[in-house]
């Protein structure tokens, strides 16, 4: 039995009619899922925009602690995130040299250096001179034997043109750290800055420089100054002592002398300074004062090894 045309006609418009239905459907239903995932990917970017405000927000009001405990948690799920890197590195270091106990001194600077230096990989040609600024000045923190990060670190900073006023100072110390004197003395005197008067701990670090070159008149100049300037008294004692050095070394014995009883007038009784003492007696020939002297040491510090070995305790 045959169907008519006419049903076929009908059939036909039926499983047309299906089919457009079908696709009207499925083109509903992608752009259903395209809007979806745009309204998502948009939350997700305003959920990463407020919490990266926030965290910068507390860094900028000083509140350091909260700055890294929030970017801590925060690189759980972004450990390569630029931002986070550095305001865990930043934050970090200002942890660090709050601390009063070394050791946790150097875990907090540790992580600085681990999220800084990670920071500087995701961007190799990196010119923010913060990081390697905030970078030098960590390694400084780790002791002589990192002295040389140090400088490679502040260096780039400094040719960076970071403005910051003390990259000359930590350079100096760097640089005296591993024993290039010529380059610590030359970054010490970029420290100087016009109408503002140099700190006595500036001037004590370029006078040690000095010293260690030999250059003993220039290193007397900065003594001199900063025993004039210092409102510290270990300070002052420091000085004095190095200043006697000079003049010991110089053969200026009386003037050694004149800086220990200095010493021992303005600030008591010191065994190292009563030991010094005796040692510019017995160089001047006068054995009794000096054995004195080492006497006085020895009393005021009965394991000074130095004081021990002249009386043969």
């Amino acid at each position: 039995m045959e169907l008519s045309s006419k049903y076929w006609s009908r059939y036909g418009r039926h499983v047309y009619l299906l089919k457009k239905i079908r696709a009207l459907i499925f083109v509903f239903f992608f752009i259903v899922v395209i809007i979806t995932v745009f309204l998502l990917i948009s939350n997700v970017r305003s959920n990463m925009g407020n919490e990266r405000q926030e965290i910068l927000q507390i860094w900028n009001s000083g509140d350091y602690e909260q700055a890294y405990k929030l970017s801590k948690i925060a690189l759980l799920n972004k450990p390569i995130d630029y931002f986070l890197l550095t305001i865990n590195g930043f934050s970090a270091y200002q942890m660090g040299i709050s601390q009063i106990n070394n050791q946790n001194m150097l875990i907090f600077i540790n992580e600085c250096i681990f999220s800084l230096r990670k920071a500087l990989i995701q961007k190799e040609s990196s010119d923010d001179g913060r990081v390697f600024y905030v970078l030098g000045k960590a390694y400084g923190y780790k002791g002589n034997e990192y002295a040389d990060l140090a400088v490679k670190y502040l260096e780039t900073a400094n040719d960076l043109l970071y403005p910051a006023s003390d990259i000359p100072e930590y350079l100096g110390l760097a640089y005296a750290a591993f024993g290039d004197y010529r380059n610590s003395v030359e970054a010490f005197s970029m420290a100087f800055v016009p109408d503002r008067p140099p700190s006595d701990n500036l001037l004590l670090s370029i006078a040690r420089s000095y010293i260690a070159l030999a250059e003993y008149n220039t290193a007397y100049g900065y003594l001199q100054r900063c025993i004039d300037i210092s409102p510290d008294s270990k300070t002052v004692v420091i000085s004095r002592i190095m200043l006697a050095e000079i003049y010991s070394t110089n053969g200026e014995y009386d003037n050694a002398e004149t800086q220990y009883l200095k010493i021992l007038t303005d600030s008591g009784e010191n065994a190292e300074v009563r030991f010094q003492l005796g040692e510019i007696y017995n160089l001047k020939g006068d054995t009794t004062r000096a054995r004195a002297e080492w006497r006085l040491a020895y009393r005021q510090d009965p394991a000074h090894a130095k004081a021990r070995a002249r009386l043969n305790i």
